[in-house]
């Protein structure tokens, strides 16, 4: 492996509510180089820092609501964390592109409020940015609008497979604006109308009923050893290991089962 590994922690949310440092510790042992903060949640950031320089990880960026990222000091408070990057996780498009334009804008917005306290916005996909506007991808019309040195990419591969597109073209397609990537892989029969996003906060039960699964890395659907290579041939840094809620497995089990696959390469 020629990239550092980080694990998104909000893919063991469960155990870093119980203990946040403890999980950092478990973490760095298991291998991982670094991790992505899924938000300070109130947390002080300094004290963040702390934590994460004790245990040795590094922590390039964090995911921010765009909500928070609207609030006065919200990119000071995630530069005294330590990370140069924050990511976009999420944004309504409503039916459609309805709020396509006022998106743009806003992302717009945030990447220069970010640029002002060094840090690089990021945009994070998920499979409705592949929808398109007069032909084209809303998510490649919000990267055409906004130039690379305000926002950068940063590909949840799962969602790209999973709107029917290929991350590694993709990663191809983007070569020196894709410093983080998104490694998540999944199984799907492709039957039944799959609806992913049903299945947050519903019981294991509930989850095993449907098609679709959450898996760790290199135990679903997806190419990985070809993502890599694509991902280092696109001048990424890092790559970071996200995994949604698992029908079948402790999500630390998850977490290891990734970081040991990743490894094995």
């Amino acid at each position: 492996m020629k990239l550092p590994i980080a694990l998104q922690l909000y893919s063991v949310r469960d155990e870093l509510e119980k203990d946040f440092f403890g999980t950092l510790k478990k973490v760095k042992t298991m291998g991982y180089d670094g991790v992505e903060l899924p938000g300070l949640n109130g947390r002080d950031p300094y004290e963040v820092r702390r934590m994460l320089n004790e245990v040795g990880l590094a922590c390039p960026s964090s995911h921010v609501p765009v909500a928070e990222q609207k609030e006065v000091g919200a990119f000071v408070r995630y530069a005294r964390a330590g990370v140069r990057f924050v990511a976009v996780p999420w944004m309504d498009y409503g039916n459609g592109n309805e709020h396509l334009r006022e998106n743009i804008e806003t992302v717009r917005t945030l990447a220069e409020n970010a640029a002002k306290e060094g840090i690089t916005l990021l945009y994070h996909n998920h499979d409705f940015e592949f929808k398109k506007v007069n032909g084209k991808a809303i998510l490649d019309i919000l990267y055409e609008e906004i130039p690379a040195y305000l926002l950068q990419t940063q590909f949840d591969t799962c969602w790209v497979k999973f709107a029917g597109e290929s991350p590694v073209e993709y990663l191809e397609k983007y070569a020196g604006r894709a410093p983080l990537v998104h490694l998540k892989d999944f199984w799907s029969d492709g039957e039944n109308g799959v609806a992913p996003y049903d299945l947050i906060g519903k019981s294991s039960e509930a989850r095993k009923k449907t098609n679709f699964e959450f898996r760790p890395i290199g135990y679903g659907v997806q190419d990985i050893p070809s993502i890599i290579k694509a991902s280092e041939e696109a001048g990424a840094e890092w790559l970071i290991v996200e995994q949604d809620e698992s029908s079948v497995r402790p999500t630390m089990e998850a977490a290891r089962m990734s970081i040991e696959y990743l490894h094995s390469l």
